[in-house]
């Protein structure tokens, strides 16, 4: 891998970093929800340190997952619920709600699809095709109904921050809805991007 390749992950790893910190300074939302929404940014930073030598990330998938870090911020600090750019598109378009915690549904579909993809390709006997499609497409399902199943039992373990934590909004399917989008954004992902990923990873393979 070129020195280019090797410094930007860093230097994305570093910005993420910056910006966790912070946003935890003085977040909008209380701080036990922002440790609530931030805490998948604090374990994903610490597994890439720990891995890193053995296991570079092509910069493709750094550069997702750098992007879905600062989704997982921004509604850490306001709460999803409360960014301020989704409430003036609420009143604007007059729409039922803030739907920036849609966003990060679809993220969850989208980042994650590239995640699994690359590890199944690095160190498993999966190759390109239907059942990588499927099994990486199965895996960011299975992700999201356990992060929905972790909300519900964050509610019933504890009152406080319940509400801004699940982020409803009064929507009686919003768990069915959050499940559909990270559907549609691992779909996305591995139609869009299994190209270029595989690109990057002989790249990787052969730097």
């Amino acid at each position: 891998m070129s020195a280019m390749g090797i410094s930007e992950p860093v230097w994305l790893a570093s910005g993420v970093l910056l910006l966790l910190a912070v946003s935890g300074i003085d977040p909008v939302a209380d701080r036990y929800t922002w440790f609530l929404e931030t805490f998948p940014v604090m374990i994903g930073l610490s597994l890439l340190a720990f891995t890193w030598q053995r296991f570079p990330l092509t910069l493709l998938l750094s550069r997702l997952l750098a992007l879905h870090a600062v989704i997982l911020i921004i509604g850490g600090y306001y709460t999803y619920a409360e960014v301020p750019l989704f409430n003036w598109l609420q009143e604007t378009f007059d729409l039922s709600r803030n739907h920036y915690d849609r966003v990060g549904h679809l993220a969850q579909g989208f980042v994650p699809a590239l995640l699994a993809r690359e590890i199944l390709l690095r160190r498993s006997p999966l190759q390109p095709g239907r059942w990588l499609f499927f099994v990486c497409v199965s895996i960011c399902l299975a992700f999201s109904a356990f992060y929905e199943l972790i909300e519900w039992w964050v509610a019933l373990l504890s009152d406080q921050a319940a509400e801004a934590f699940l982020g409803t909004q009064g929507d009686p399917w919003d768990t069915q809805t959050d499940m559909f989008l990270a559907l549609i954004g691992a779909i996305a992902s591995l139609l869009l991007l299994s190209s270029t990923h595989d690109r990057q990873l002989a790249r990787l393979e052969h730097g």
